[in-house]
């Protein structure tokens, strides 16, 4: 095969050129917000994926935004647990996290999956530093319990977020820094050393409302919120609180905890949440610097 000639060269230079002014003003408009990513799925298996997710970030932080990103680590817990031979437990449907289930969890979500997010976004530099909830009580959280037949029933060392700790997320973002943060907590006046496992949903969204971030992003396995699934002619776009509050009780049961805390996270200020497919690769440029985007937006007042 010929090599390109100066022209074809000089046409596909403009075509990237030309990607970079159309996205120029939505840089101009997002330059200095805070934006929080949660990252998981399948976003999380693929090394492409992997690294497509960490040159976005690092991507954001060149031009101009703020981003901290916070992981789980699903399927990796499940195989380390598997291999020790840690049977999982479900109680009404949700994990429960005994204290030698949470070791494994602080153990691959700290030492595992947060190390290898912040060596590939290091690549493009040495802005990421890794963090637990742990670290500097970033995320102080309190056990939680679920009803089953009336009665409280506890899901073990499993927590939801009171506090989170914004300045120190304010010093590192002003220091040019991108947090990378695992779904694992301390413990609200509990023993040192006993780690609580977190939602990353969830965190994501408690560490969105704290920081009163200008954007929430969500990564899952589809491509948005669909109004009516699994048909996949009803993908809804752009969407208001109350629309979503109004679609809640009909949506997929995987969802409504995705769902429940993109609606916390707005109506404690955050200006706009996306859930967009991590299977895409670049979906997070895709969404915040092109015009249609590729996910559903989540935002308050009409939208038109």
């Amino acid at each position: 095969m010929n090599p390109p000639s100066a022209a074809e060269r000089l046409v596909k230079a403009q075509a990237k050129a030309e990607i970079l002014t159309d996205a120029l003003p939505w840089i101009k408009t997002f330059s200095g917000a805070t934006v929080v990513i949660k990252y998981g799925g399948n976003a999380m298996i693929s090394p492409e994926l992997q690294q497509s997710f960490a040159d976005d970030i690092a991507f954001l932080r060149f031009v101009g935004l703020r981003p901290i990103v916070v992981h789980g680590g699903g399927p990796q817990i499940n195989r380390m647990l598997e291999r020790l031979g840690i049977e999982s437990e479900f109680v009404a449907g949700q994990r429960f996290t005994s204290e030698e289930a949470a070791e494994v969890v602080r153990m691959v979500l700290a030492g595992q999956v947060n190390r290898d997010i912040v060596s590939r976004i290091n690549q493009n530099g040495d802005a990421a530093i890794g963090l637990s909830g742990e670290d500097a009580d970033l995320m102080l959280a309190e056990p939680t319990s679920v009803l089953v037949d009336g009665q409280e029933v506890s899901l073990g060392r499993v927590g939801s977020v009171k506090r989170v700790n914004t300045a120190v997320l304010n010093e590192l973002l002003d220091a040019g820094r991108v947090p990378v943060i695992c779904s694992i907590a301390a413990e609200l006046g509990g023993k040192a050393g006993k780690p609580l496992n977190i939602n990353a949903d969830l965190a994501a969204a408690a560490i969105a409302r704290e920081m009163k971030a200008d954007k929430l992003m969500m990564l899952t396995d589809v491509p948005g919120l669909y109004a009516d699934w699994p048909d996949k002619d009803s993908l809804i776009s752009r969407i208001t609180p109350d629309e979503l509050r109004a679609l809640l009780p009909k949506l997929d049961s995987g969802m409504i905890p995705k769902m429940t805390a993109a609606l916390e996270a707005v109506d404690a200020g955050v200006r706009q949440v996306h859930v967009i497919d991590g299977r895409t690769a670049h979906s997070i440029l895709l969404e915040v610097f092109t015009s249609d985007g590729i996910g559903t937006m989540i935002q308050e007042g009409e939208i038109a």
